[in-house]
């Protein structure tokens, strides 16, 4: 059927890249390509053996004429980025050059958060949309008309949140709702890897997204309040009671677009005490800054050096049990009557690990990734523009969650979050 180019070689990759073997008959022929090949290489032996063809090459994802190079040498029908969202700009650039669709899993946000260039256009944003995370979607949005105009499709952030959380939304107005009026979208990871602290992806990309002033959608404008500042308790099915704190994410500011009339957006995140505690302190002494400085006449970033102190999210997998348990609580009206509704994925750290070698969070991540590419290579989402995945039909979406490892579940009185 097709042949993609996967950018990315870490945990989410990894399992991206094991569930498009499994997919053979869509994914014929892959290449996978990361700054460090040898990580490439140890997984394509690993892989080897199956009817998905292989190759394997080093790119830095930073340099456009690189990935140019290698889009023009492998010739895919897609690349999907799975590497950093600072390199989703490079990465549509050089799809744009080849005439190549693009897939991703978050959206863009810059490395250097000084860069006075960003800055100004950031300081801009802030003011007139009201919340300050370092990323969104504006960046890529901005590449609609040339991605039309070149007759390509790039979809934005197909992992799980975003992604299958924007699926179930659209799923819910497709078949539950006449009109949505609230939506909470709840991640609760209840996995215990046994370190006192660790990151379940990236670190630095982690501990800046919960470090940020949380925000909300509602009533048309954002509402913005100092991070985990708004707690709840919610009692997850074959997890348990969990504390979650409302955090700013990316699929807000889409699903406020793309859901008509929706009157309030909220995204809850859990965390256990300990993990707050640790955060709280990094941050307090500079470790969580993005900012460098000069240690005995070298330049380091602090959160790079944290990065590099602790556990290597990928290598949680053996070490975590428990589950994970995402979905979205709905509130809104179907022929005429109020009505309620909540779908939801429960995951399994030990069974994720059993079937590909991770966790749980790069497995509801990596999933939805080969899912959305596989919509874009068979032609099932086919049109021209930059779009999130709210804005295609969910069905074969929300059909091949089923299929291929993050089954979903329904409740129509579910408890609602105050």
């Amino acid at each position: 059927m097709g042949r993609a180019l996967i950018i990315g070689c870490g945990g989410v990759a990894s399992v991206a890249i094991h569930k498009c073997c499994q997919n053979s008959e869509v994914f014929e022929e892959i290449m996978i390509a990361s700054r460090t090949k040898s990580k490439c290489d140890a997984l394509a032996e690993k892989l080897s053996g199956g009817k998905t063809k292989i190759q394997t090459a080093q790119v830095d994802a930073d340099n456009k004429d690189e990935v140019v190079a290698l889009i023009k040498q492998f010739q895919p029908d897609l690349v999907m980025n799975i590497a950093l969202p600072y390199q989703d700009l490079t990465i549509m650039d050089a799809c744009l050059e080849c005439g190549v669709n693009y897939m991703d899993t978050a959206n863009y946000e810059p490395e250097d958060i000084e860069d006075p260039e960003w800055r100004a256009i950031y300081d801009k944003r802030c003011k007139e949309e009201g919340f300050s995370a370092y990323f969104d979607y504006s960046w890529q949005w901005a590449y609609k008309k040339k991605f039309e105009e070149a007759g390509l499709t790039a979809l934005l952030g197909s992992g799980f949140d975003p992604g299958v959380t924007q699926a179930f939304c659209a799923y819910a107005l497709k078949h539950e709702f006449d009109e949505i009026d609230t939506i909470d979208i709840l991640d609760c990871n209840g996995g215990d890897h046994g370190y006192p602290f660790a990151t379940n992806f990236n670190p630095e990309i982690n501990l800046r997204e919960v470090s940020a002033p949380g925000s909300y959608w509602e009533n048309g404008h954002w509402v913005e309040i100092p991070a985990m500042s708004i707690k709840r308790e919610y009692d997850f099915e074959e997890v348990g009671k969990k504390d979650m704190y409302l955090l700013h994410h990316e699929e807000i500011e889409s699903l406020a677009k793309n859901i008509p009339g929706v009157k309030r957006i909220r995204f809850f995140m859990t965390f256990g005490q300990s993990y707050l505690d640790h955060m709280r302190c990094l941050e307090n002494v500079g470790m969580l800054s993005t900012t460098p400085i000069n240690y005995e006449g070298k330049e380091i970033v602090p959160i790079q050096f944290l990065k590099a102190l602790l556990p290597d999210p990928a290598s949680l997998g053996p070490r975590t049990k428990g589950k994970t348990n995402i979905g979205c609580i709905f509130t809104g009206k179907k022929d005429g009557k109020e009505k309620t509704y909540y779908v939801y994925n429960v995951c399994d750290h030990q069974e994720c690990y059993k079937e590909v070698g991770s966790q749980a969070i790069s497995y509801t991540t990596g999933v939805p990734a080969m899912i959305g590419a596989m919509m874009l290579l068979t032609g099932t989402w086919n049109k021209p523009g930059v779009y999130t995945v709210e804005e295609f039909d969910p069905d074969p979406y929300m059909e091949a969650l089923n299929k291929w490892g993050l089954p979903w579940k329904e409740s129509f009185e579910p408890v609602l979050v105050e």
